[in-house]
């Protein structure tokens, strides 16, 4: 019994977080608070409240956990490239003052302004990104959950990060079981359950992970000297290349996370500014906080071992407790957001279904139930997930910087071929990171040696596509505009 006092421990954390979930979401809610995450007045949350569901969402298990893996593999410059797609905030509440305070669309969707500069083509386009950005947020946080509970049972996840193997059934339980008090409660109230929770679940993170992060530092084996000069097991170059790549990516990322976006749309223009700044530091130093564990961790491996094998021997069971608790409540967390944006996805913005809650809870069911099935038969790539997603984002650079910062009229053939440069770049590094189970090499026909040196290069290749395509858009309309 006293040997599984620590798993009983987890179990009973994560429990009571549900529980409390449960009781904080409000059991009445209107398609305002469902959709819009207004009161039971109609106001907005306020400053906090929006800063710390800003973080929560975005500190996710998935996010926790890369950061941990990249500081693994690739030192302290792994840690570090995680840690920078956080400015995301800072050119997310940029893209958001544009949007309403320029451009006027207040209280409306990024739909709303992409219909009108490009059409149903345009706002297709764009729908088709952020829902798979929606469905891989899912699949992604429930697989961190699944290997957790996986490596705790006694089963292994990950490739080698953690162990190796694949998910076994008591990580898959565990998934399921998550997935339920999930969407749960957040079928109850949206996003109005969403941003009370938020709340709540952040205050336990920051909890359990200060405990974490304090064990770490005053360990023995700790040094800053070390930690700044670490290469991790694979060597820092990957690291710094991965650097450049969030630094390309940084742009035009927020705005294809409708998570953060819907966020941005619901609060007065001082409030949401200053809900974007502190969000960032908040975040960027949990992830890098984060990303330090994983960085040790390589210090210190020996032969043939993995993180959670290092984490075990450094910290024990009772520490690992929180270390995981922290994984398990962010993934809680984000998975609330990511389903109350789908909701308002499906029903507002898009009107496949009509405009009630009840429309609302059945597309949070399916988007579960799709990332669900994505954990099982999908793959188990954490950063696989962020790269994919953020590539195929950067068909939106040029929508911001012509567009929603430069005021141009563009014509909508640009904006095609920007997003068929940004989604074939997807493709091509799926099929790069995917080359073992396809049969395709592809950077060797690109003539590379690392994948994120192949993905840098296609990030260079899909802006300059979609930029160039956009300047002769603009050219061209002028000029018709003129004769």
């Amino acid at each position: 019994m006293i040997e599984h006092a620590p798993t009983i421990l987890l179990i009973g954390l994560i429990s009571a977080v549900g529980i409390a979930s449960y009781f904080l979401t409000p059991r009445e809610v209107s398609e305002a608070g469902f959709f819009n995450g207004k009161d039971p007045r109609g106001l907005a949350p306020g400053l906090w409240t929006l800063v710390l569901s800003q973080v929560t969402t975005w500190i996710f298990a998935r996010s926790l956990m890369t950061a941990a893996i990249l500081g693994f593999y690739y030192g302290t410059p792994g840690a570090l490239a995680y840690a920078a797609y956080y400015l995301s905030f800072l050119t997310g509440g940029l893209i958001i003052d544009q949007l309403r305070f320029r451009h006027g669309y207040k209280y409306e969707s990024v739909q709303s302004f992409l219909s009108d500069r490009f059409g149903g083509a345009g706002v297709t386009c764009y729908n088709f990104v952020i829902a798979l950005r929606l469905l891989s947020e899912v699949f992604a946080n429930l697989l961190v959950v699944g290997g957790i509970f996986s490596v705790v049972i006694g089963a292994n996840l990950f490739g080698g990060v953690l162990s190796t193997g694949s998910i076994d059934d008591g990580g898959g339980l565990a998934m399921v079981v998550l997935a339920m008090i999930g969407v749960g409660y957040s079928m109850l109230g949206g996003l109005r359950a969403s941003l009370k929770t938020d709340v709540m679940q952040m205050l336990v993170f920051l909890a359990v992970f200060a405990i974490a992060l304090t064990t770490l530092i005053t360990h023995e084996s700790f040094n800053f000297a070390a930690i700044a000069s670490a290469e991790g097991k694979s060597g820092a170059l990957p690291g710094w290349v991965l650097l450049g790549v969030a630094l390309l990516q940084v742009l035009s990322y927020p705005l294809h996370d409708p998570v953060m976006m819907d966020r941005g749309l619901i609060a007065d223009r001082r409030t949401t500014a200053w809900s974007f700044v502190h969000a960032f530091w908040i975040s960027a130093l949990c992830i890098f906080g984060f990303g330090l564990f994983g960085v040790q961790a390589g210090i210190l491996a020996t032969e043939g071992q993995g993180m959670q094998d290092v984490w075990q021997q450094m910290f024990g069971p009772w520490v690992m407790v929180a270390v995981n608790a922290a994984l398990i409540v962010s993934a809680i967390s984000t998975l609330d957001s990511t389903l109350s944006s789908a909701s308002k996805l499906v029903v507002v913005d898009m009107k496949v279904l009509p405009h009630s809650v009840t429309s609302g809870r059945l597309t949070m069911a399916a988007f579960m139930v799709g990332g669900l099935a994505f954990c099982f038969f999908g793959s188990q790539d954490l950063f696989a997930a962020v790269a994919v997603s953020g590539t195929a984002s950067m068909f939106l650079a040029p929508v911001i910087l012509f567009s929603l910062l430069g005021g141009a009229q563009i014509a909508l053939w640009s904006y095609l071929v920007s997003f068929a440069a940004a989604l074939g770049g997807a493709v091509l590094y799926f099929l790069i990171n995917g080359k073992k189970a396809i049969g395709i090499d592809a950077m060797a026909l690109m003539g590379v040696e690392h994948k994120y040196t192949a993905l840098l290069y296609i990030c260079i290749a899909v802006l300059v596509i979609g930029c160039g395509a956009f300047a002769l858009g603009m050219r061209r309309r002028s000029a018709a505009a003129s004769i």
